[in-house]
């Protein structure tokens, strides 16, 4: 049913019988493994890299564009009222007066921010109403969406863009990031009381690393990364989580 490239696909963490999936043809589809047809489209009108099911709630959903916004979508308000669409986000807001912003390395922070891909994002496990985005401007940003005037955190230090972003399940404020610039990078974002910095870095692929996960079960901080050097890499983010 989609139109041109299907960029991401994602289960319902809540209810089992549902998936989405996102695509450059500017449209979501909520779709059964039970039937052949989507269940709903959601229109986000440009590029839709990557969607992705609150893990709190069967009926909640987002996305991230091309366009630099981050969309919300409610399936319980009706489908006349915006298609479901309840918030949309611009990403590249002003820098908020926060505490908890740490520039991490040689790249400080731009004095403004131009629109840019946004390219992943991730719900965090823990905090029902925080979300995380990154894309191609190098930046990660965390969002309270009841209050996203502006991030309540960003994580500076990539060099090239961020491709995918993953919250830990065991620690509410740690997340990882995969990038271009060949590296997995482990983060807190501050919300514990200290400063949204970069905990350490994994630099054995040799290409574009273009996924990243975390182990949910077993051993608290295992991880897997894929890259374009062919390789699957399993490795435990806590012995590099001392500094770059």
């Amino acid at each position: 049913e989609h139109k041109r490239e299907v960029f991401s696909v994602f289960w319902n963490l809540v209810a089992k019988d549902t998936f989405a999936s996102s695509s450059w043809d500017g449209t979501i589809k909520i779709w059964s493994p039970h039937r052949p047809q989507s269940l709903t489209t959601l229109p986000t009108h440009s590029c839709t890299y990557s969607t992705a099911f609150s893990p709190h709630s069967p009926s909640i959903l987002s996305a991230v564009s091309s366009d630099s916004h981050l969309r919300i979508f409610d399936l319980r308000t009706p489908t006349s009222a915006a298609n479901h669409l309840v918030s949309s986000i611009p990403i590249h807001t002003p820098l908020p007066h926060a505490s908890n912003i740490q520039p991490v390395g040689s790249n400080r922070p731009p004095t403004a921010f131009q629109p840019s891909e946004a390219l992943t994002h991730d719900w965090n496990k823990y905090r029902p109403n925080t979300i995380a985005t990154a894309g191609v401007d190098r930046i990660i940003r965390t969002f309270d969406i009841r209050n996203a005037s502006a991030p309540l955190s960003m994580l500076h230090g990539h060099e090239y863009a961020i491709r995918k972003l993953a919250w830990s399940p065991h620690l509410p404020d740690v997340l990882l990031s995969a990038s271009y610039d060949m590296t997995c990078r482990i983060w807190t974002d501050g919300s514990n009381g200290g400063v949204g910095r970069e905990l350490g870095r994994m630099n054995a692929h040799t290409e574009f690393v273009t996924g990243v996960d975390w182990c949910l079960f077993g051993a608290e901080g295992w991880a897997a990364s894929c890259s374009w050097d062919q390789r699957v890499l399993v490795w435990d983010a806590k012995s590099f989580m001392g500094g770059p």
